[in-house]
């Protein structure tokens, strides 16, 4: 397997030239595209519009899928599903299945790990091990498709929110978003699909000169550098001044409306002053601001605000009119934070 092409990791152009190069007509490279993207086979036996021999060639030199479920959690409600997942080389990554009324919403992961240290967040307190790759990232997605179709239901929407810092992996990243929403595949649509960043700057402004319509939301957590320094170690590197005129070059560039991560944690950043602090930060911008009850993770310092406090900060962001909404809490029962499922299974120090 380690010598294995990764189907997933190719792009169409890519698949054709491999084709090519086996002596195969390019036209054969749409066809696989179609049963990987559209039918989402997991089996080269089931690409049936294809010569015997291509298909056995296929199965002696690439691979469609490299990840193993290692364990699936489902809440209560049933409305959440994760799953932890085991990657070729051991590592295991983490991707959730959230059911909304409407929506059909995947959130995948693009790091082992995360190198950015959020203090408050299990993966950030884990470390960074590896980036994955564009397969690794799409499979995630197939994944809950797949598991989606068979109940006649399809995938709507992905979110980028998982492990990892999405524009620390931005080749990767970029190219499987490429392939989601590539028309002769997958085809999902790029307003469909959310990228989450920590405040990476040059990231946000690299992102806007794509000229896609994908959605950018920000973990912001803190409207002070003060603060922000203390749970997003990288805002040291780019503080609020850079992340806002990156934000800001983002919307003019795109004209869309960017979302603002604000996870809130008891007696540290729930205050009514520091809401006041946030709508003076966000003021001018086309934006809206996500509440986040903190999911909490265990032995953490950093603990869930109460009900009261998360009103009362909601009502001064609705009195100075900062577009806003309380996040409905889903998966605590099953750990569906980013990375607490993983962190169960890794070794104790």
């Amino acid at each position: 397997m380690p010598n294995k092409i990764l189907l997933l990791d190719l792009t169409c152009d890519q698949l054709k030239g491999l084709l090519v190069s086996w002596g195969e007509p390019a036209y054969r490279a749409n066809q696989i595209w179609g049963w990987l993207y559209r039918s989402l086979v997991s089996d080269f036996q089931e690409m049936t519009n294809l010569p015997k021999g291509l298909r056995e060639r296929l199965a002696e030199a690439t691979i469609l899928r490299t990840m193993q479920p290692l364990e699936e959690k489902v809440s209560a409600d049933g409305l959440t599903r994760k799953v932890l997942f085991a990657l070729r080389d051991d590592q295991t990554i983490e991707s959730v299945l959230m059911l909304y009324e409407k929506r059909r919403t995947a959130c995948i992961s693009t790091q082992v790990g995360c190198a950015f240290g959020c203090v408050f967040c299990a993966t950030g307190q884990s470390g960074f091990v590896r980036n994955l790759t564009p397969g690794e990232i799409v499979e995630q997605v197939l994944y809950f498709a797949h598991l989606l179709k068979a109940e006649g239901e399809r995938l709507t929407n992905v979110v980028l929110m998982g492990m990892g810092e999405p524009l620390a992996n931005y080749e990767a990243t970029w190219q499987a978003i490429e392939t989601l929403t590539h028309e002769g595949g997958f085809n999902l649509g790029a307003r469909r699909i959310t990228i989450s960043t920590v405040g990476l700057a040059p990231g946000i402004r690299r992102l806007a000169r794509e000229g896609t319509q994908i959605g950018l939301a920000v973990s912001l957590h803190a409207s002070t550098d003060e603060l922000r320094d203390k749970l997003i170690p990288i805002n040291r590197r780019y503080p609020l001044a850079q992340l806002m005129a990156a934000c800001r070059h983002y919307f003019e560039r795109t004209g869309r409306r960017i979302s603002f991560e604000y996870a809130l944690i008891n007696e540290i950043n729930d205050s009514p002053e520091q809401a006041r602090q946030l709508a003076h930060l966000l003021d001018g911008l086309f934006c809206h601001v996500n509440l986040i009850p903190l999911n909490p993770v265990p032995e953490s310092p950093y603990q869930p605000s109460p009900r009261g406090r998360i009103l009362a900060f909601q009502a001064e962001l609705n009195r100075l009119k900062v577009p806003n909404t309380l996040r409905v809490e889903r998966g605590a029962d099953i750990r569906a934070g980013c990375g607490q499922l993983r962190c169960q299974r890794m070794p104790k120090e």
